[in-house]
């Protein structure tokens, strides 16, 4: 008796999933599966850093810099290389004041007495300024979500990220709607084109009016900032309105930044009501 092969069913079948007909499935799934996560862990809202994936801990940097000053001057490129290296030794300090930070407003919203896991730190789950909040979390004992996407470089999921809160993303549009939606704060720390991509995208959905909550967006050391983006020249050539940076908050150590953060969600985020009665769940509109 010949044997009925049955045909595959579609969510089983990979060359079907993996089709360009298949691309809206795979974007829910990236919707739905950090959705589920962030119920089973009662997360409620997040505190994103941005920050550059390229700086290191001041003691991979110190390692750095001291490799350069023993070597022979007369080598090619010396010169550039120690300038490089003492660059990043002295860009270190927002790796730590990353890691300081983070850990302090995990210990501070541990210690909230409530239901639900609130105002976790979120990263986009890679090395530099992301590993730096991630590992802050960490040390305080507490939870922290990495949004990773698969880039040619610079991908890897740092090893302070919650394991169950570990997210690989193929859409950068679905990886930016997690960081907006849950995020009640968000701070920048130096970074280059990635992260300037992610602070002017939350402006502009503040400045249209689409994100309509009290969002924080604290930018971390004014003087850096102001060197790299002249906000000043936008507003006097009439390209934006004065008022269109009042959403920006700049602070220059971690002691103001903690301040403004934690004044901030006690403002708006936690009356004593939300505290008695269950903060708000997890509800997309």
């Amino acid at each position: 008796m010949k044997k009925i092969t049955k045909p595959i069913k579609a969510y089983e079948n990979p060359e079907f999933l993996n089709s360009s007909d298949a691309r809206i499935i795979r974007m829910l799934a990236e919707f739905i599966e950090p959705q589920s996560k962030f119920r089973k862990h009662k997360i409620v809202d997040t505190i994103v850093f941005f920050g550059s994936a390229r700086l290191k801990s001041r003691k991979e940097s110190l390692a750095e810099y001291n490799k350069f000053k023993v070597m022979n001057p007369k080598i090619p490129a010396f010169a550039e290389n120690l300038r490089f290296a003492q660059r990043q030794l002295e860009m270190s300090k927002y790796y730590e004041d990353a890691v300081e930070l983070s850990k302090r407003l995990t210990h501070w919203s541990m210690n909230l007495g409530t239901h639900s896991n609130r105002f976790i730190i979120c990263t986009g789950g890679g090395p530099g300024i992301m590993e730096a909040a991630n590992k802050g979390a960490k040390s305080a004992g507490g939870l922290s979500v990495g949004l990773n996407i698969s880039i040619p470089f610079e991908q890897f999921v740092n090893k302070y990220v919650t394991k169950d809160l570990s997210f690989e993303f193929h859409y950068f549009f679905m990886r930016k709607f997690w960081f907006a939606y849950l995020a009640k704060c968000l701070v920048v720390f130096p970074g280059g084109f990635g992260t300037m991509d992610e602070m002017f995208e939350i402006l502009t959905l503040l400045q249209t009016g689409k994100i309509k909550k009290k969002m924080l967006l604290v930018v971390y050391d004014e003087r850096y900032w102001k060197k790299i983006i002249n906000l000043d020249g936008l507003i006097n050539h009439g390209v934006i309105n004065k008022e269109d940076i009042d959403s920006l908050s700049f602070c220059n150590n971690v002691n103001q930044a903690f301040s403004l953060i934690t004044k901030h969600f006690e403002k708006y985020y936690l009356k004593k009501g939300d505290i008695e009665n269950g903060e708000p769940k997890l509800e997309l509109k």
